[in-house]
């Protein structure tokens, strides 16, 4: 029963649609185990589907639990029939309980905790914070709220005499000694929830003599149609266990997907901040070639034909300061010791040049080149400060620290 149980919920928690129950995806798995643990305590309450209509006219497909919750009264259990509603915000919200008396059976009125129609409202339910709360915990107070105030009547018929003597032997009693006539009266339900249920006979006895009654052929037909029914029995425990395998598997694969699907949208998300970032780089690169190509435009009017060749190329560039200027001697110097090193470097291959006096240039070459670039980098540190504080100096005061 627990197999076809855990079957049921995951059919019903995973199916789409309209006709879907309209619980929140991140609360399916809530709603699945509190139902498996009520239904593994309380085996008198089953999960069921069914349409609930809103006081505004709204119908939903919702889960509930049917069934009855034991109580003892007087020393005795009885069990009172209850339909437990999930609404659509379960389990952050509690759910709606209902007495749902029998044929025989009225509501006691007035009463505490049931209402007329057979809304139940109990301190559990106003109290009711999720995760703390569960269904199982529910029907633990409501067995014993039921005991101190049992919520139903037992009507009894005049024409006919209670099939059941032996739950209301005790009422029958005391009726006839005080010769009540009142149609009904207390408590408790009638026999159909009777807490110990008469055995049924085997096939093939009597219920009073236990002679055999039937005959060889009856025998063997019988104990055919059970064996056919083992077998069907197991077949279709089988197809459930391999069915509830595939569930568990699509539930992992949903799971996955999500996950996938979470990085998808993270990695697009990267991209687009990439592709932002790269065009305003690509506006910066065009706005510096806008005003290198205005530059070659004002500059080449300036220099005829003839005077092109004369040009120095040393004087081309003139620095900005002091500083910018010992930079380009520096790194001029430094790219000017590396061309010597590499004109060495082949001279010695091809034995113009001694090896040792090939080993002393270098080793001299190489000094100078170290002082060029490390006063090189100096300069670079002592313009990056300058460049930070005259950014700073440009800060609004509403910004500044």
């Amino acid at each position: 029963m627990s197999q076809y149980i855990q079957q049921f919920l995951n059919s019903v928690l995973s199916q789409g649609g309209p006709s879907a129950p309209p619980y929140a995806e991140q609360t399916k798995w809530h709603i699945r185990q509190h139902l498996l643990q009520l239904i593994e305590t309380y085996t008198s309450l089953q999960p069921k589907t069914a349409v609930f209509t809103h006081n505004d006219g709204r119908a939903v497909n919702l889960l509930q639990a049917e069934g009855t919750v034991p109580m003892s009264f007087q020393g005795v259990t009885y069990n009172i029939p209850v339909i437990i509603w999930l609404m659509e915000s379960y389990p952050h919200h509690a759910p709606l309980v209902f007495v749902n008396p029998t044929r025989d059976m009225i509501i006691k009125r007035p009463h505490s905790f049931v209402s007329p129609n057979g809304v139940v409202s109990i301190p559990y339910l106003q109290n009711w914070v999720f995760p703390g709360s569960n269904l199982v915990e529910l029907v633990r107070n409501l067995s014993h709220y039921f005991a101190r105030d049992p919520p139903l009547y037992s009507q009894r018929k005049s024409p006919n005499p209670n099939p059941n003597p032996s739950l209301n032997s005790g009422y029958e009693s005391v009726n006839s000694s005080v010769g009540s006539t009142t149609a009904a009266r207390p408590a408790i339900p009638p026999g159909v929830y009777s807490p110990t249920p008469t055995p049924t006979p085997p096939y093939g006895y009597g219920s009073a003599s236990g002679r055999i009654t039937d005959d060889a052929t009856e025998v063997f037909k019988k104990n055919a149609i059970n064996k056919l029914v083992e077998s069907f029995n197991g077949d279709i425990r089988e197809m459930r266990k391999a069915r509830e395998g595939e569930m568990e598997g699509l539930f992992s694969a949903q799971t996955v997907l999500r996950k996938r699907d979470e990085e998808l949208k993270n990695g697009l998300k990267e991209m687009q901040d990439e592709k932002e970032a790269l065009e305003q780089q690509l506006q910066m690169v065009l706005m510096n070639s806008d005003v290198m190509e205005g530059w070659l435009r004002e500059n080449e009017g300036k220099l005829g034909s003839k005077d092109a060749g004369s040009v120095n190329v040393d004087e081309a560039f003139e620095p900005c300061d002091a500083l910018s200027k010992q930079l380009m001697d520096c790194t001029s110097s430094d790219l000017a010791v590396e061309d010597t090193i590499y004109a060495l470097d082949k001279a010695v291959q091809e034995g113009a040049v001694p090896f040792d006096q090939y080993l002393r240039s270098v080793r001299l070459l190489s000094r100078e080149q170290f002082f060029h670039r490390a006063t090189g980098s100096k300069v670079r540190a002592i313009q990056m400060q300058a460049q930070v504080a005259s950014m700073a100096s440009r800060v609004p005061p509403q910004y500044a620290f």
